[in-house]
């Protein structure tokens, strides 16, 4: 049996550029549906994750911040579930750092369970929340209390959740993966952008004496080997596949739902959603 909505107040954020795929997934979640309850900050305008996330933390007027991509979308049950896992972490590890979605651990694979337009249904159930090394950002949880903030010396929209697990765990905080599961409506980038490998050596140069590292969809290492096989896929994917995959997102967010009512096979994956 699902728990009732929540009635406690969260602070919700998404940074923003596209109002509709905003109304049309995130702002259609059931918890949003007494908006006087939970404060909702949408961002826009800003050139870096950080810059934007950190203005958020400022004007948030609650503690619990959930960081949340705008073509997220969270189903009935996921405020209960959240709320379960809170309840779990107060009760043996009060001093969390940032919870999530989905997450990787160094050496073992991914924790999490969220279903992607496109992809179908990544990761498995699970019970309680699970320590992972780094998050994706698809969704990112922290406590204005904790006084973790985004670098906002991190340029774009790319690894600021690697970057902010690790911010938590020198700070001697643990991050998890919590079961919340929820859907991910999204075009799925096979070949990433620029700007993300940008990212990618700006974590790499402040993380250097913590390498390697396991972001969601890459690994960071001293000599770059995940890079050089994800850009030699690239090459393939362009030249093999004349025209890339795009438009994977459905206009209307409650195909997803039936669709995972119908068929949740978990899988991994080892592509970014952008």
């Amino acid at each position: 049996m699902h728990r009732e909505l929540s009635k406690q107040a969260f602070t919700f954020v998404a940074a923003v550029n596209s109002r509709g795929v905003l109304e049309n997934n995130l702002l259609a979640s059931p918890c949003f549906r007494k908006p006087y309850l939970h404060q909702i900050i949408i961002q826009e305008g800003f050139s870096s994750a950080g810059q934007a996330y950190n203005d958020a933390i400022a004007k948030s007027r609650n503690d619990i911040i959930i960081f949340i991509h705008q073509d997220m979308f969270l189903p009935e049950q996921w405020i209960g579930e959240f709320e379960a896992a809170l309840e779990y972490l107060e009760a043996n590890d009060p001093a969390w750092g940032v919870l999530g979605c989905y997450g990787k651990t160094l050496n073992h694979g991914g924790r999490g369970y969220v279903y992607q337009s496109g992809v179908g249904a990544i990761g498995e159930p699970f019970d309680r929340p699970a320590p992972i090394q780094t998050l994706d950002e698809i969704v990112l949880i922290l406590r204005k209390s904790s006084g973790l903030k985004f670098d906002e010396n991190l340029p774009h929209f790319h690894l600021y959740g690697t970057d902010i697990c690790l911010r938590a765990q020198q700070a001697g905080r643990a991050n998890y993966a919590i079961p919340a599961f929820c859907f991910h409506n999204t075009n799925q980038g096979f070949v990433l952008p620029k700007e993300f490998y940008q990212c990618y050596a700006h974590v790499k140069r402040a993380w250097k004496a913590h390498l390697p590292i396991q972001a969601s969809c890459i690994r960071i290492t001293r000599f770059n080997l995940a890079v050089y096989k994800r850009k030699l896929y690239e090459i393939y994917y362009r030249y093999s596949r004349k025209e890339a995959a795009k438009g994977l997102r459905v206009p209307d967010v409650k195909q997803l739902i039936e669709e995972a009512d119908v068929k949740v096979q978990p899988r991994e994956t080892s592509g970014c959603a952008v």
